[in-house]
């Protein structure tokens, strides 16, 4: 492995923590607008795409190619970088996104906004931070 690998998931890592960082804002909120609502979907979906980017650039310097979002979920898992608990959330939250498509109906939004704020951010944050310390090293 290269040190242009290396220096490629630590640089999904930085637009990954960018992206954090506004769905944490966008989770803050107690309540949303329907442009609001559909603000914080798009914004997990950002950070959803970036966080097993990242996975999937850290398992290829680490000697592993996996090409899509499961399988690079599935062996983060299998390497340790994530426990059983959020790999299942991750992998939930990638069948997930199928639903975001049609978060226009007012049910399906709601549960995706709870799903979001109650599930999938803290996920994700737990993920950067096993990823940033990862990288501290």
């Amino acid at each position: 492995m290269s040190n242009a690998d290396e220096t490629r998931w630590k640089q999904r890592l930085g637009n990954f923590d960018t992206a954090l960082a506004r769905l944490d804002e966008a989770c803050k909120k107690t309540s949303y607008t329907d442009l609001e609502r559909a603000g914080l979907v798009k914004t997990f979906e950002f950070c959803f795409e970036l966080s097993w980017n990242v996975l999937k650039d850290l398992l290829f310097y680490e000697g592993y190619e996996e090409k899509v979002p499961r399988s690079a979920i599935r062996r983060s898992f299998e390497v340790e970088y994530i426990d059983e608990r959020d790999c299942e959330l991750l992998l939930e939250a990638l069948d997930k996104r199928n639903v975001l498509s049609r978060a226009y109906r007012k049910s399906v939004a709601l549960d995706v906004e709870a799903s979001i704020k109650k599930r999938y951010h803290p996920a994700l944050r737990r993920l950067h931070a096993a990823l940033s310390a990862r990288a501290r090293r």
